[in-house]
């Protein structure tokens, strides 16, 4: 495309030359999404794309025809997609100018364009938007009142501009925050049910308050507080997924009240979208809301909207891969709420075809469960797809009976199988024991975790289902080596045996978990002098090694955790191999009581 010849016919200022030559240069340019590297040949190109962006930035202060204006705003759509060239748009007058036409102008916004009259600005437009502030301060507005037959396409046109902006430069996201864009954006979205906004002006809406929200941290912490983010987006939800309320926290699709989840239609693609959306931006709000205290109002807040996160939860999209998308910002949300407030998935009345356990209903923790098994088959990018849900199943064992013992029952049954490794196999159990030595440790303690919840925390029974090699290292790590109980509270229901596992207790090898076949004893035929001989030497070795530096010996503290082992510690052993190093400083303090 020949850019000067565009800016040629820009630099005219008819509107007319400059309409015909945007819609050439849009049309050319409207799939160019890729730019290429800043190399000599191309910087000529850059500047020429920045003096065309001031000049249609100049533009946007006139009074144009529809037709141009439209043209200008797909220019600047395309031309923000190039990080390079984002200077002529990134100044508190040009934001300010988008933020106009894309409806979400506040009191702050007008401020800034009245503030820089260099920037484009021409008198006439300067004094009309100075009384507009002055009407807006009056009145206590944040915003002036949409038009009546608002131009859908402009407005489009301009959020699709903010939101590249934001993608691509610090400046323009910290010049949108200070220009209160999220207080534009909140109050467009109050009118959730409002037929004159299209889809694509909510879809756009939504996309720049998941940036802005995902970008500043501040942004975020007012829209949660001082616009009321979680009633706001829940309502917006509400809408899209059309619901109502049989019940305080039951929700029902309108018109189809009393219909099964698994009979319900498809969510549209359109519905889909926009709830992923909202979504998004609730996690980006409730980031940290499951590391504090959240008051009652808050905590009801929360409970609603956990009711109808659980109808997202049960509900399908168009394609199985558009439903797990759906479900999987679904369990990142659920995640981030306040852990007593997930009681709202066990509260829906007992249906028929519903999974029912101990009186209540188990949908969505089953639905839950499937999920996850379906990510760990998958076993791509476990610490991002997989960990959500085994978090989110874990801390609702831990603070929910019922749905501790539905998980139990469906990953550790009672134990038969006592001739094979517990990570041997396809049962869930088996699937998770083997995470329990994954290389990454944040999924490896996330496996762990979850079966010890399952467990009660007992460390006997987590050693029985998962061997105490594969258990090892949660252990250590809270200093359980020796045995115990952890400090969860559960109710003392006891451990059913099998009489498969009765039978083989005995028999059955600790560390691996499994019945193993007698091993020949090394030391068979030894005299006593000749076991301790051999003892000594390997602690000589280790001795060795150690002064060495090439390994650290560990021994297991009196407090079940383990500590480095002393080259003292090593002396002592060295001279009595059968006496544990704890015992002996046992036995010499003794000595010096006496």
């Amino acid at each position: 495309m020949d850019l000067q010849a565009v800016i040629a016919h820009m630099e005219t200022g008819e509107q007319d030359a400059a309409l015909a030559a945007l819609q050439g240069f849009n049309r050319e340019m409207s799939q160019c999404f890729t730019f290429r590297t800043a190399e000599e040949k191309d910087r000529q190109e850059e500047k020429l794309q920045k003096h065309l962006g001031e000049l249609v930035v100049g533009f946007l202060s006139r009074n144009l025809q529809p037709s141009c204006l439209l043209a200008c705003l797909e220019t600047v759509r395309i031309l923000s997609r190039d990080k390079r060239c984002l200077d002529p748009f990134i100044t508190r007058s040009a934001m300010s100018t988008l933020a106009t036409f894309a409806g979400i102008a506040t009191v702050q916004t007008a401020a800034a364009a009245d503030g820089q009259p260099g920037e484009g600005k021409t008198e006439d437009k300067e004094g009309d938007e100075e009384g507009e502030a002055d009407a807006s301060r009056a009145e206590e507005k944040e915003a002036p009142p949409p038009a009546e037959n608002p131009d859908l396409e402009v407005i489009v046109e301009a959020l699709k501009s903010i939101c590249n902006i934001l993608l691509h430069n610090e400046t323009g996201q910290a010049v949108a925050a200070e220009l209160q864009l999220i207080k534009g954006v909140a109050e467009r979205l109050k009118h959730c049910n409002d037929p004159t906004w299209s889809f694509e002006v909510r879809f756009f809406d939504l996309r720049l308050c998941f940036l802005l929200t995902a970008l500043r941290v501040d942004v975020r912490a007012q829209l949660a507080q001082e616009l009321h983010g979680i009633s706001l987006l829940g309502n917006q939800l509400d809408a899209t997924l059309g619901l109502c309320w049989p019940d305080p926290l039951e929700t029902a699709r309108v018109g189809l009240e009393g219909v099964p989840p698994e009979e319900l239609p498809p969510l549209s693609r359109q519905q889909t979208e926009l709830a992923m959306e909202i979504l998004k931006i609730l996690f980006n709000v409730t980031f940290d809301t499951n590391r504090r205290k959240v008051d009652e109002e808050e905590a009801a807040e929360y409970r609603h909207l956990g009711a109808i996160l659980r109808h997202c939860l049960m509900s399908r999209a168009e394609g199985e891969e558009r439903t797990e998308e759906f479900h999987s910002h679904t369990v990142n949300l659920l995640g981030n709420l306040p852990l007593p407030c997930l009681d709202v998935l066990l509260m829906p009345k007992v249906q028929q075809g519903s999974i029912e356990y101990m009186g209540v209903n188990m949908d969505a923790v089953n639905m839950l469960l499937d999920f996850m098994e379906k990510r760990l088959d998958r076993g791509h990018k476990l610490k991002e797809t997989l960990l959500p849900s085994l978090n989110l199943l874990t801390e609702s064992a831990r603070i929910h009976r019922e749905t501790r013992k539905f998980l139990r029952s469906k990953v550790l049954p009672p134990l038969r199988d006592v001739k094979n490794r517990p990570e041997v196999g396809n049962t869930l159990r088996n699937k998770i024991v083997r995470l329990m030595t994954h290389i990454d440790t944040d999924v490896k303690d996330c496996a762990a975790e979850f079966l010890f919840v399952l467990c009660k925390e007992s460390v006997s029974r987590f050693i029985k289902y998962t061997g105490y090699g594969n258990a090892a290292g949660l252990l250590a790590a809270r200093g359980l080596l020796r045995g115990g109980r952890d400090s969860g509270i559960y109710s003392e229901d006891e451990d059913s045996e099998t009489e498969e596992y009765r039978e083989a207790k005995a028999h059955i090898n600790p560390v691996t978990g499994v019945v193993e076949e007698d091993q020949p004893n090394p030391m068979e035929g030894m005299s006593e002098e000749q076991k301790e001989y051999e003892a000594m030497k390997l602690v000589s070795m280790f001795n060795k090694l150690s002064r060495g530096n090439l390994i650290q010996p560990m021994q297991l503290s009196m407090d079940g955790t383990m500590r480095e082992m002393t080259s003292e510690d090593l002396q002592n052993l060295s001279h009595n191999p059968l006496l544990q190093p704890e015992e002996r400083r046992d036995a010499d303090s003794e000595e010096e009581e006496q």
